[in-house]
């Protein structure tokens, strides 16, 4: 599990539907990523199949939108799938159209279960037959307890992701995994899962959107890769997010990308893989990455992307012998960002 795969052609012309992550990947805040815009204007000119997809169910479709078009991203509401849209499916297949769900939420997650012919009512109506919960600023304390104790004497609960952190222009704040994780102790009850690493999140796109081939592209390994892995979908990791060298070379294999680049450049691109060679030690491109006494060297010259290959390779061929990830410290990637 320690080799990226070598694609037949350019990925754009390799895959049907490219299935892209939103922070780090196209924005980072109200900041759209340096040449993420071209590179998305390029991909659509090639014709390639393009889905939006986020793990934040306070946001609307129309919202997300709206967004990608003042930052110059073409997009249209089709083009967006959501966690909530996620969970309202996984309700109605469970409980039928009509039924009545208790929300404890933002309107995002309201308004995906009204579209999916579901009736949002509150965290204490008593003819609720299922509960989802997902992000929400303004969920308050009393809604919280109510729906704790719900939980824990037996109504179903789907949660729309675990992701621990959301960012905001103040850095990373705590997102709606904090709030998973608190209900879940309290009622001892684990909840059904909708978003990302959880696959419904990206069966609900592949099965809005289409495409028999589809590829995720995103910059974390814990959701966007790994939820590659769950859907049996081929990734691509992109470096202009939130991991960084150490995150990539301490990745399991369960995190690990089919494929790697440095920007959303490399889905116009064909990609080689370092052949597989002895523990620790890849080459491809002019450079060569091995670890010695633990630490983790690139020597050559070359393209940025196969720096990144063959630190990834001889990282997770060390890990995987010995069980631990080499020491990056010090060590520049050419893009000439620090590798903290």
């Amino acid at each position: 599990m320690s080799a990226l795969r070598a694609s037949v052609g350019r990925l754009v012309d390799d895959y049907d539907l490219l299935m892209f992550d939103l922070d780090g990947v196209v924005y980072i805040g109200d900041e759209a990523v340096r040449g993420a815009v071209d590179h998305l204007r390029r991909v659509r000119a090639e014709g390639a199949h393009v889905a939006f997809i986020t793990n934040n169910a306070s946001r609307s479709p129309e919202a997300v939108v709206a967004k990608l078009i003042a930052l110059g991203v073409e997009a249209d509401v089709s083009d967006v799938v959501t966690s909530a849209q996620a969970a309202a499916h996984l309700l109605v297949v469970d409980h039928g159209a009509g039924a009545r769900i208790a929300v404890l939420g933002g309107p995002g997650l309201e308004t995906a279960l009204v579209e999916a012919g579901l009736e949002p009512v509150a965290v204490d109506d008593e003819d609720a037959v299922a509960i989802v919960s997902g992000y929400g600023p303004d969920v308050v304390w009393r809604d919280v307890m109510r729906a704790a104790v719900r939980i824990r004497d037996g109504l179903p609960w789907v949660a729309s992701n675990t992701d621990l952190t959301l960012p905001t222009a103040a850095g990373p704040a705590p997102g709606h995994g904090v709030l998973v994780d608190l209900l879940s102790r309290f009622a001892g009850v684990a909840p059904v899962v909708a978003g990302k690493p959880r696959r419904p999140l990206l069966d609900e796109t592949i099965r809005r959107v289409g495409g028999d081939r589809p590829l995720m592209v995103g910059d974390r390994l814990d959701t966007d890769i790994t939820g590659g892995h769950e859907a049996g979908v081929d990734s691509l990791l992109v470096m202009t997010g939130v991991t960084r060298l150490p995150e990539l070379v301490a990745a399991m294999p369960e995190e690990r990308p089919t494929y790697l680049a440095s920007s959303l450049q490399g889905l116009l691109e064909q990609h080689p893989a370092p052949p597989r060679g002895h523990a620790g030690c890849a080459e491809l491109g002019g450079w060569r990455a091995s670890v010695h006494d633990g630490r983790l060297r690139v020597d050559g010259e070359g393209a940025p992307d196969d720096w990144w290959r063959v630190a990834a390779v001889a990282a997770w061929e060390h890990l995987d012998e010995h069980g631990n990830a080499p020491d990056t410290r010090g060590l520049v990637p050419p893009t000439g960002n620090p590798a903290r």
